[in-house]
């Protein structure tokens, strides 16, 4: 089977409803906690790509009962560190920064060392964003300065502890919430805005979580040693995977779409650059605000000097965003984007590249890119995109761009995909797309 795909078709017009797969961010969240609680907890609508799947093998190696059929999967725990695992466990976060960050704060209470490791990309990013906190509440680590591979020795008395996570990462936030939870005492985070998935989670399951929201942070105050009990969620469709098609419908011609139902995470940026959405059926399951999503295609869009308040909202839809701005009339900007290249691939750089194939002029700096947007602009070249350390979002936005501007392209590693959306290319057939 080939390992890429080639695209020399533009999409044509389409009418269709798509319904999309279980949210990555809340499904591994959801057996992480499952993990936790005391007896079965249920899961419907479970995301099953590698960044999931690997969440449950690492939950098996440490003595949790997971039973997974299709998309429904079954977590039988005895509670908080309660897990149960041979001396000299290894285990392996493959690509995701989810798992590998939020898993080490559930393993500060453990008795025995433990090794995480991951594939080559995540073995690239920075983990000292969370060893340093973590180390706050008596746990050691032995590191590759700061990367994978990591050796956690947990201690027999976590302790609570005071964060400020400066750098608006849901995962860092998260990973001190889930230390916390071990602790006996009050531990208080304050964060920079960034997506609240884990915050909802504990509210839903009424356990002991105060937030107070100010203007540019989230005071968090968590009480430990709280008995979890075993929950059953239905976890919604995924915004991030949603983006995909809500983009390439928007830039297609004369095409119609409902997606159902899904987050709400991006949309302020899109509807600000004259992205034609509609949102219907609104409603909040769990804590997470969920609704039908009506998108129709538009010809002209407005550039956009995007306030870096949205930022985290939109932190992975942000390449998505860039092929929007290259059909803007005029020049768009963002900034304070340093987190993108921390990342899977380092996708701010990703994103200008591939707008620079395409012919559109960008200016990007270490943390900010200019956008000078061509409505007008028809690609009539090849195009190759390779070379990216199998970033999952760099191949499927490539793929947007291809059916939407049109040229022949050829993008690698398309098995890319398992990371996040295993369905996508068939998905994306489904409205008429030609992939070879």
């Amino acid at each position: 089977m080939k390992s890429y795909v080639e695209i020399t078709n533009k999409i044509k017009p389409y009418n269709k409803t798509l319904q999309i797969d279980g949210d990555k961010s809340l499904s591994i969240r959801w057996a992480l906690i499952a993990s936790q609680a005391i007896g079965k907890s249920k899961s419907l609508n479970i995301l099953k790509s590698e960044d999931v799947l690997d969440t449950l093998k690492c939950l098996k190696k440490l003595g949790v009962k997971v039973k997974l059929i299709k998309n429904k999967c079954e977590i039988t725990s005895k509670g908080l560190n309660s897990f149960n695992y041979k001396k000299k466990i290894i285990l392996n976060a493959g690509n995701s920064g989810t798992l590998g960050r939020l898993i080490l704060g559930l393993l500060v209470h453990s008795k025995n060392k433990i090794k995480l490791k991951g594939d080559q990309s995540l073995s690239r990013r920075d983990f000292s964003r969370v060893i340093v906190p973590l180390k706050k509440f008596g746990v050691d680590f032995s590191s590759n300065n700061g990367k994978l591979p990591i050796d956690i020795f947990g201690t027999s008395f976590p302790k609570p502890i005071k964060y400020y996570e400066k750098k608006g990462s849901a995962q860092c936030k998260s990973a001190v919430m889930f230390a916390a939870l071990n602790t006996s005492g009050t531990t208080v985070i304050k964060a920079k805005k960034s997506r609240d998935h884990s915050e909802l989670l504990f509210k839903f399951l009424k356990l002991p979580i105060k937030i107070s929201k100010k203007k540019n942070y989230d005071l968090i105050k968590i009480n430990g040693k709280k008995k979890i009990k075993p929950f059953n969620y239905n976890i919604p469709s995924d915004i991030s995977s949603s983006a995909f098609f809500i983009v390439l419908t928007a830039l297609s011609n004369n095409s119609k779409l409902k997606i159902n139902p899904s987050r709400v995470g991006i949309l302020k940026i899109l509807k600000a650059m004259g992205v034609h959405i509609k949102v219907k059926n609104v409603k909040t399951y769990n804590g997470e605000k969920i609704a039908d999503l009506f998108i129709k295609s538009h010809k002209t869009f407005k550039p956009i000097n995007c306030p870096t308040r949205l930022n985290s909202a939109a932190i992975d839809e942000f390449l998505l965003i860039f092929l929007v701005a290259a059909r803007a009339n005029g020049i768009s900007y963002f900034k304070n984007l340093s987190e993108l290249n921390q990342k899977e691939s380092p996708r701010l750089i990703w994103g200008s590249k591939i707008l620079n194939k395409m012919g559109i002029k960008t200016k990007l700096t270490n943390d900010s890119i200019k956008i000078f947007g061509n409505p007008n602009l028809k690609i009539n070249k090849n195009i190759v995109i390779k070379k990216f350390l199998k970033d999952h979002r760099v191949f499927m936005a490539s793929v947007v761009a291809a059916l939407t501007f049109g040229g022949s392209w050829k993008i690698l590693d398309k098995n890319s995909i398992n990371t996040s959306f295993p369905t996508f290319i068939s998905k994306i057939k489904i409205l008429g797309a030609k992939i070879k």
